[in-house]
């Protein structure tokens, strides 16, 4: 079960890019979202609540594993995030370029209370204040998608 839980805390690997994993992980929740853009909200909530779950049960394997609270290498949670980022949305591919800069940069500044998020014990901390910067992240893209015309 180790294995498995460090494959999916690397989002199969996209966590060992020797620059930005985060970014790389991030990327790839994009990509999935793009596959499943077409899917009904549930089928995408569900999604993003599946991936959220293997998450904080595989970060809590990869920090034991790397031995570190928050190993880098786990981007799962950035997955995770971006699938709740494009929510709902029905973004095409602007739009999930838009949703992927809005995730990254809420992912880093980690406003309240997302950074206090951070603080739960093992698979609960690195993956709540991403799930957190995905909602903040989620609520301006569905604004600037209802504002902007073009933008699904």
């Amino acid at each position: 079960m180790n294995r498995l839980g460090v494959a999916i805390a690397t989002a199969f690997g996209l966590g060992y890019a020797p620059i930005a994993p985060g970014t790389a992980g991030s990327a790839g929740g994009v990509l999935i979202y793009l596959l499943t853009a077409g899917w009904s909200f549930q089928s995408q909530l569900l999604l993003a609540a599946a991936v959220t779950a293997v998450g904080v049960w595989s970060c809590f394997v990869a920090a034991k594993h790397f031995g570190r609270k928050d190993p880098s290498h786990a981007v799962v949670d950035e997955v995770a995030g971006q699938l709740v980022t494009m929510l709902g949305t029905g973004a095409g591919w602007k739009g999930a370029i838009i949703g992927f800069l809005l995730f990254r940069v809420f992912d880093i500044i980690k406003p309240p209370p997302a950074r206090q998020l951070e603080a739960l014990p093992g698979g609960w901390g690195i993956m709540a204040d991403d799930i957190m910067a995905a909602l903040y992240s989620c609520a301006i893209l569905h604004a600037i998608i209802w504002m902007v015309p073009g933008m699904r």
